[in-house]
């Protein structure tokens, strides 16, 4: 064969080459290579090669401008070409006397009537004198350590943020009052027990931002909406109209024991006083204090011709006797805050003291003040500190704090003690209020929840 010469190993080699060689040339690779390319070239070419688009003659105008253009409009009437208006989520409440009925249920329902009947009959009975002394500092931390908070003083009473609350001053039932951002109002009777303790009424179309039962007759229950000052009175289930306005109110305050006049502050700055007692439903003075903005009004535990107003930036103290339409003066001006007060409070037994919150975080007790988280942001109702009425020297307000709590502070300053439990109080209580007689302290939330321990 002519290769003897060559190994057995070099001769395999040889063999498996020459038939590999001649498969392939079986398959003509070469020949579909050739076909390949030509292929290939003929679709790039084709690629590149695009049809112009043909153009379309009866393309439509392009739309321009009648202003620029100056072409005068078309003379459509307006309204006919607007949607109508989107139904507002909650109804307006009409003016005049309501029916003190809730929301979602029947007028002659046994639950409401209970609720009703309950606080009819805890107003009947004259509760004692609360103690206006002072106690010591120890024995009052003694009492805030032996109040707690279970499960069951954990209610959702209303249906939006909580902005005002009120208690009523009965030492043998406990019976609070909250308003919401939606003009609701919620009464729960924590007493009882139950879940049918609790039931909202509607006698607001806007943000309730403040209440207060009567001093002198708690079966009232007097309430400030946007718009108008109300009087729940539960010994004619009825929620009376006692002011109306189109500026917007923000806070009241009685000016006498027996609740008959009261002093009105609205968010535009000036403050009003109405007298329940005549006819109608406007006010018999507003007047002009020189502020941007009033927040809240508070009256002097002892000499109630002196009314305390914060609002921007401004904390003064006026004596409603001399005010006038135009051109008053405070009598004395708390100075110090550098952004927006929320709250301005007197002391309740001598009203000797004043405490403030302000947005540049910072409780003010003048003349003692202390730092403190007031950063709230626009979902939490902004804090207000408020005084024990129980306790002279002593305020609580709400916090930013991990855990969550309601903290107590000495007028000094200092921290007495700090309401918390990591499993029942989970959320920021903006708003607090306390019994004048009892170790009763009620929170409430954003949610609508209230918190009572």
């Amino acid at each position: 064969d002519g290769y003897s010469h060559l190994s057995a190993y070099e001769r395999k080699r040889l063999k498996n080459i020459t038939e590999n060689a001649k498969f392939f040339a079986a398959l003509k690779l070469h020949e579909s290579a050739a076909r390949l390319n030509q292929l290939t070239t003929k679709r790039q070419s084709h690629v590149t090669k695009r049809a112009k688009p043909k153009k379309v003659e009866d393309e439509p105008e392009r739309r321009r401008s009648m202003r620029l253009l100056r072409v005068e409009p078309v003379d459509i009437p307006l309204l006919e070409t607007l949607a109508p208006p989107v139904a507002a989520e909650y109804p307006q409440v009409p003016g005049g006397p309501l029916p003190m009925v809730p929301e979602d249920q029947a007028e002659n329902s046994k639950w409401t009537e209970a609720l009703l009947s309950t606080w009819m009959r805890i107003s009947e009975l004259k509760a004692e004198d609360a103690d206006k002394g002072t106690p010591d500092i120890k024995r009052y931390q003694e009492s805030l350590s032996s109040m707690v908070l279970g499960e069951e003083n954990v209610r959702k009473v209303v249906k939006t943020r909580v902005c005002s609350m009120a208690i009523h001053p009965s030492e043998s039932t406990t019976l609070v009052a909250a308003g919401d951002k939606s003009g609701h109002i919620g009464l729960w009777n924590v007493s009882c027990g139950t879940e049918d303790g609790a039931h909202i009424f509607i006698p607001h179309s806007y943000q309730v931002s403040c209440m207060h039962f009567s001093p002198c007759n708690p079966a009232h229950l007097l309430s400030l909406g946007s718009d108008t000052l109300r009087c729940g009175d539960v010994t004619r289930a009825v929620f009376d109209e006692i002011c109306r306005s189109e500026e917007n109110f923000s806070c009241f305050d009685f000016l006498e024991e027996n609740a008959c006049t009261a002093i009105v502050s609205q968010w535009a700055g000036d403050v009003a006083v109405v007298d329940r007692r005549t006819p109608g439903l406007s006010w018999e003075l507003s007047a002009d204090i020189g502020f941007g903005r009033t927040r809240t009004v508070h009256v002097h535990p002892v000499n109630r011709q002196y009314f305390l107003a914060a609002g921007s930036v401004d904390v003064c103290v006026f004596d409603v006797r001399y005010l006038k339409a135009k051109g008053n003066k405070p009598l004395s001006s708390l100075t110090g805050h550098t952004k927006s007060v929320a709250s301005a409070y007197f002391s309740p037994v001598t009203g000797s003291r004043v405490v403030t919150v302000c947005a540049d975080d910072k409780l003010r007790t003048f003349l003692f003040p202390c730092r403190h988280n007031n950063n709230t942001g626009r979902w939490l109702t902004r804090f207000r500190a408020i005084w024990d009425p129980k306790q002279e020297h002593c305020f609580l307000v709400g916090s930013m704090a991990q855990p969550r709590q309601i903290q107590v502070f000495q007028d000094t300053g200092k921290l007495l003690h700090s309401f918390c439990n990591m499993d029942c109080l989970s959320s920021v209580c903006s708003i607090n209020v306390v019994h004048p007689s009892q170790n009763i302290l009620v929170g409430g939330n954003s949610s609508g929840r209230l918190h009572v321990f």
